[in-house]
């Protein structure tokens, strides 16, 4: 989904398999790429810049388009981008993982 940043997904995710099946947790939090994002996001409440980056420019490219190319508007357009800001405040409301 472009417009939902991943970290509330494998968050929800996470939360479900602990209350659903213990097995798929623990391979949750162990896989080797989703795991270590998981459990910073958890324990330090942040975000790596990398990740920042990438999420908000994505955001951006993905509304921009959407704005320019789909809405047929200006109320729509308009909302694209206040839509992107939202987003894009969110993001950057979380401190920055070292």
């Amino acid at each position: 989904l472009p417009l939902l940043p991943t970290t509330p997904l494998l968050l929800l995710a996470a939360a479900l398999f602990l209350r659903s099946h213990k097995g798929l947790y623990q391979w949750l939090m162990n896989h080797p790429k989703l795991g270590p994002y998981i459990t910073n996001f958890m324990v330090h409440k942040s975000i790596p810049l990398r990740v920042k980056v990438v999420s908000v420019g994505l955001v951006w490219v993905t509304l921009m388009n959407c704005a320019v190319f789909i809405a047929d508007n200006w109320i729509l357009r308009i909302f694209f981008v206040l839509l992107a800001v939202a987003i894009t405040i969110h993001i950057l409301s979380y401190k920055t993982l070292k």
